[in-house]
């Protein structure tokens, strides 16, 4: 993939751009990049136009300071789309990239066709959680190559790691290169972002969430409860997965994923 980039905030963001036809946005999570979604650009790219962004601090984007909000993620992408002169989208947000959707649809939400929550939630963190990510960033100052490395393990099932090593040691390249301090701001920009299920009750274009039976990060029991908000509800539930669905499972992801897609854009011919 050969990644283009445009100017934000006196740096560089950068993204790659495949296909034709309406427009998909992919925004990886914690740790990830545009590369990391290689599988599924290769799936939706036959019938959509993919744009995947790299986020503040990870990628070819630039750090910006010591917190990476999920407001200033959200306006960097809006950056991109703007550039690009492209004005309706679906988002698929993986993770911290789900946040940094959730943020876009609160601030841009003329912009949104659908938005997918993929392994991702409305919920700001919890007391404890904070708590953990305060106590990352202390590890991560100590030694972050060790830190990522075992983070990046840990988002696969158990019974998916010995088949997967392949898929885990990419992952693991990738976020490899995402510097201490970009990893330190995108910490406390999760820690200090918002709830949002408000937004995901309001809207009324589609919504898909996708959640793993094994995810230790964002339990499968409190997605389910949360998809109970959502008006125009698709749900991809991966059984044998925790929170890596598009590498643990690409095929059924990405299936799912264009069901959802049509959906969405099924939903703007009736508008018209």
């Amino acid at each position: 993939m050969i990644r283009k980039s445009t100017e934000f905030k006196k740096g560089t963001v950068t993204y790659t751009d495949s296909g034709k036809g309406r427009v998909v946005v992919l925004l990886h999570g914690f740790l990830g990049s545009a590369a990391i979604w290689e599988k599924t650009i290769e799936a939706l790219s036959k019938t959509y136009r993919v744009i995947a962004i790299d986020l503040p601090g990870h990628g070819g984007t630039d750090c910006f300071g010591y917190v990476h909000t999920m407001e200033l993620n959200a306006r960097c992408v809006k950056a991109v789309m703007d550039h690009l002169r492209l004005k309706k989208y679906v988002i698929i947000g993986h993770s911290m990239g789900g946040y940094t959707a959730l943020a876009f649809a609160d601030m841009f939400p003329d912009n949104l066709k659908g938005l997918c929550l993929y392994h991702s939630s409305a919920y700001a963190d919890t007391e404890e959680k904070k708590k953990d990510r305060t106590r990352s960033v202390k590890v991560v100052k100590a030694n972050h190559r060790i830190y990522t490395s075992e983070v990046i393990k840990n988002l696969f099932a158990d019974k998916n790691k010995k088949y997967l090593k392949q898929e885990i040691a990419f992952a693991q390249k990738i976020a490899s290169t995402v510097s201490k301090q970009s990893v330190i701001a995108s910490l406390e920009g999760m820690k200090d972002r918002p709830n949002r299920d408000l937004v995901l009750g309001m809207v009324q274009y589609p919504v898909m969430m996708v959640i793993g039976e094994h995810d230790r990060s964002l339990p499968a029991a409190q997605l389910l409860e949360q998809s109970e908000l959502l008006k125009n509800k698709h749900l991809l539930y991966l059984e044998h997965d925790a929170h890596m669905g598009f590498l643990e499972s690409p095929i059924a992801s990405n299936i799912a994923l264009k069901k959802f897609l049509r959906a969405c854009y099924k939903a703007e011919k009736k508008e018209m």
